[in-house]
Parts: C-alpha cells; structure tokens; sequence
C-alpha cells in the first residue's frame, strides 16, 4: 500500500518540477533577452553606434538673433559632441592639429566679427605625450553680428561652416565640414 501511493504521488511531483524548471526558463530566456535587446542600442550618455565620421558624433545648432537696425549682438553656435569623443579647441595645442573654427557666410545686412571660442579643457591621451586643448559636450561659440543702421528689415539666414575633427581616446576620424545658418530678423 505505501508503495502505491508513493507511485501515485511520482507523477504529481514530476509535474509540479516540470512546471517550475519551465517557468524558471521562461524567466531566465526574458532576462537575457533583454540584456541582449539593451547591449545594442544607444543610451543618452553612450557614444554613438557605427560613428564614422566627425559628422556623426558632433551636431551644430544656432540660436535665431533679433538685431536691430545699427545695432549688434552675438550669435550662440552650439556644438553637442557625443560622449566619449572631442574635438581639438580653438586655438588647438599644436599647429599640425585641426582646430575647431566657424567661418560664416554672407546675408544682406548682417556684418559677422571673428568667433569667441570658450576655454578649452586640457586632457590627456594615451595617443599624445602632453595635455590637449579640446572641447567636450555641448559647447558654445559666439558669433559678434552687427547691422547698419539703413538694414532692411526683416527675417535672413546666416550661414556658417564648422570645421571639426572628432576624435575618442584612441583614434581621430577625418574632419568635416558642418553646415548651419543663423536665423536673423532685422527690426
């Protein structure tokens, strides 16, 4: 007698097992694969995934301006570098480096001064034997605009070049040239 019910029980012990060892699977299965769904995209704070060129890891950005006629005021030129990356500053440290450098264009009563470069940040690669001068995150370069006073007024875009070369701990990327414009209204 205690022999059939111990052979009656197997069953059901076998069953409660292989419902646990399934929904231990289940469990272990979603878990990688999210792990695997996170290993491959980016995060905020990550570098950029296949980055290629300078082009892909920094975006330029430029705030629209109100001038007044024969008034003046600077243009804020935001550069966003991707985490993990910079570009060299402006002046760079050594001639044969690529400095960072805006040259704008031309547009009908807008007059452009030289670029204010914010200070840099000195650091140090395993790929230079000193601290380099660079800029890393978002970064702001002021354009001085002026108008004379006998401006049309109204709405113009301003367009700019920035040159740039990305670079992470290791490795530089050719520069690019970044195209942007200034949105202008003359009042």
């Amino acid at each position: 007698m205690n022999q059939q019910k111990a052979s009656a029980k197997s069953p059901e012990i076998f069953r409660r097992l292989s419902w646990l060892s399934l929904i231990g699977c289940l469990s272990l299965l979603a878990f990688l694969s999210g792990c695997a769904k996170h290993a491959h995209t980016e995060t905020p704070n990550s570098p950029p995934v296949n980055a290629r060129s300078s082009g892909d890891v920094v975006k330029v950005k430029a705030a629209p301006l109100m001038l007044s006629a024969g008034g003046s005021g600077s243009a804020n030129i935001t550069l966003s570098i991707s985490p993990g990356y910079h570009v060299n500053a402006n002046p760079a440290t050594f001639d044969y480096l690529i400095a960072t450098q805006v040259t704008p264009g031309t547009a009908d009563g807008i007059t452009a001064g030289k670029p204010v470069y914010p200070a840099a940040v000195k650091q140090k690669f395993q790929f230079a034997e000193e601290p380099l001068a660079v800029y890393e995150g978002d970064t702001q370069i002021k354009l001085p605009l002026s108008s004379p006073a006998d401006a049309a007024r109204g709405q113009r875009s301003l367009p700019l070049n920035i040159r740039v070369q990305a670079c992470d701990q290791e490795k530089c990327f050719p520069p690019d040239t970044l195209r942007a414009t200034v949105p202008v209204e003359i009042k």
